[in-house]
């Protein structure tokens, strides 16, 4: 969700954001999918790719969401955890909300970044 929405909202050629995990599913969880939809946003297509050290030292930034000691360690790469629920599973209404703080926490990173 937090790279749809950074890709979404950020000025073109400014930054680009990918998505990885440290223990990717084989396919999107579907209520995250649906949420999404609802929205506009189409992640029919996303495919979940694992988080490497290789992926996170090109990276200017690694926003993390609750991946702890499995997160990878880049020396001098600015990490940010957020504290976000796993939505596997999660009733509709809760993946919302989810989605909404996922979307707040997006546009406060491009706005604080000057990336809009």
């Amino acid at each position: 969700m937090a790279a749809a929405f950074f890709n979404q909202l950020a000025a073109p050629g400014k930054a680009e954001a990918v998505s990885a995990g440290t223990e990717p599913g084989e396919r999107l969880h579907p209520e995250v999918q649906a949420v999404m939809q609802e929205i506009g946003i189409d992640l029919s297509r996303a495919k979940p790719q694992k988080l490497t050290e290789e992926m996170a030292k090109d990276a200017q930034l690694l926003i993390t969401m609750g991946c702890g000691d499995k997160c990878p360690y880049v020396p001098g790469l600015r990490i940010d955890d957020w504290p976000i629920p796993d939505p596997k599973g999660l009733p509709l209404v809760e993946v919302r909300a989810i989605r909404d703080e996922v979307k707040s926490r997006v546009q406060g990173l491009i706005h604080n970044k000057g990336l809009s």
